[in-house]
């Protein structure tokens, strides 16, 4: 070995790493040019970083350009090759007509690392997640979902967030605490049977790590651990997620264990008691899959579905009746001519408040909260176009392409309650509005989300008027893209109606 090396010397070795890397860089260039000769159309990849630079670059202006390649296009995140669905055509095609092969979850990293391919959201498809799934839904609606007892829970608890809006009235403040806290005490009350008051530290902080969470998913960070999972190993900001999933499952436990004790198996009182007696039913066969990790991830699932989403169309809701005064006061005007000022709405109310229920739609449309929905894998070899697409191909459904269709929306490009209103002023449904995805892995809390904003939507334009502070500067309507498309922090004037009446 001696020998050899007093033959090398340092220029020889650094000839020698140089040879490699170009052959590495040759090779890279190489696969991406067989791959891209036999695959949908897309922006031209670099080696091994793929089109990450262009996407993080400025996220939304790469996803709307992302139809301009045709009805189906490719990307590569990094070194992985991903599908993008641009039309409604193609995504019924694929997500209803193929649901089973197309509903697939592939193994990213970063929500293996902390989900481990369990619950409901990301879990792979097959008998797991069916099982979870047929339980959940069935659960939820044991519990009031989609039924007159849950749109009772909304319309109280949207008296307590105006009263807590009230105690800053005339001040600006950032709204997000109280509307996150609000949404997520309706998912509470189902899932764990209670609700939390909006000083409670805790849940406030809580709400707070979800929400750091929902900024790092998507994040350059996020990409870079998904390219490189060994830096699991090293510090750095993925640490700090993987410790804010720790403190929810705590959070979790915690309050499983409290179930366990009052736990009445004849008389389950929400969702975890109906989860705990289940697991019990099942205890002795051999490959049940409900057990307490599944129960922890689906409670989360569950938790993080039923609060996030929601949460932030209302704070893009408050943001656009600001920027929309004449929007904000119209609706004021129908509701109080329909419900006056005490009855609280209910859903039986959207037929008597078509321009309000059109402006609900309208937010939902525009703010685009989940631009690329949730990635989907398809689950074996299969054709979409006339294209080859073998097992575990990512697929992104681009529902940005499909709220903002020039050929089926009035109005695309801007914010108008008149995209949902006919020339009557009726509401006015449209088939491309598909804010929740749709086929076999289609939102599991659609319902409740419906519900949600409209009802909270329409008690706070009841109750309340919201204004910019003054001297505020010009809202940034690009938001911060991740998973979730959610508004930069912003500052809000609530009054009470009645006293400026």
């Amino acid at each position: 070995m001696e020998s050899v090396l007093r033959y090398l010397d340092w220029k020889s070795v650094g000839l020698a790493l140089l040879g490699g890397l170009i052959s590495l860089f040759l090779l890279e260039i190489f696969r991406l040019n067989s791959i891209r000769s036999s695959c949908p159309p897309g922006p031209k990849p670099l080696p091994f970083v793929g089109n990450l630079p262009d996407f993080f670059r400025d996220r939304m202006a790469f996803v709307k350009l992302m139809p301009k390649y045709g009805e189906m296009c490719s990307i590569h995140l990094g070194k992985k090759q991903t599908i993008v669905l641009n039309s409604m055509q193609i995504l019924k095609e694929a997500f209803v007509q193929n649901g089973a092969i197309f509903s697939g979850r592939p193994s990213v990293p970063l929500l293996h690392w902390i989900h481990r391919g369990k619950g409901i959201v990301m879990a792979s498809y097959g008998h797991s997640w069916r099982q979870q799934r047929r339980f959940a839904l069935h659960t939820l609606r044991d519990f009031g979902l989609g039924k007159k007892t849950v749109e009772e829970r909304v319309a109280e608890e949207a008296h307590y967030l105006i009263k807590e809006m009230l105690k800053q009235e005339g001040k600006a403040f950032y709204p997000i605490h109280p509307i996150m806290n609000a949404v997520s005490n309706i998912i509470c009350s189902i899932i764990f049977g209670d609700r939390f008051e909006y000083d409670d530290k805790r849940f406030a902080k809580l709400l707070e790590i979800l929400n750091e969470n929902v900024r790092f998913a998507g994040s350059t960070m996020e990409q870079i651990f998904n390219l490189l999972p060994i830096i699991k190993y090293f510090p750095g900001p993925h640490q700090k997620i993987r410790h804010h999933f720790e403190a929810l499952k705590q959070f979790i436990l915690e309050i499983v264990e409290e179930h366990k004790k009052t736990l009445d198996p004849d008389n389950p009182c929400d969702f975890t008691d109906a989860y705990l007696i289940q697991m019990t039913k099942e205890e002795s066969k051999e490959n049940t899959t409900f057990h307490l990790e599944n129960m922890i991830k689906s409670v989360f699932d569950l938790f993080f579905a039923g609060t996030e989403t929601t949460a932030t169309t209302l704070r893009w809701g408050l943001i656009y009746m600001m920027d929309h005064p004449d929007v904000q006061e119209r609706c004021h005007e129908e509701i109080i001519r329909v419900l006056g000022w005490d009855r609280s709405p209910c859903m039986e109310d959207r037929a008597s408040l078509p321009y309000t229920y059109a402006t609900v739609h309208e937010i939902q449309r525009y703010a685009n909260v989940v631009p690329l929905s949730v990635v989907h894998e398809t689950t074996e070899p299969t054709q979409l176009q006339g294209y080859h697409l073998p097992k575990g191909t990512m697929i992104l459904p681009n529902l940005t392409a499909i709220l903002a269709d020039k050929e089926h929306w009035k109005y695309p490009d801007t914010f108008n309650p008149e995209n949902f209103l006919d020339e009557k002023g009726q509401f006015c449904k449209n088939d491309f509005f598909l804010p929740f995805s749709l086929g076999p892995r289609v939102c599991l809390g659609e319902n409740l989300a419906r519900t949600e904003l409209f009802i909270f939507f329409t008690s706070l334009l009841q109750r309340l008027k919201f204004s910019w502070p003054p001297g505020a500067p010009p809202a940034n309507m690009d938001g911060l893209v991740g998973t979730v498309r959610s508004p930069f922090p912003f500052n809000t004037v609530c009054r009470s109606r009645e006293t400026t009446h």
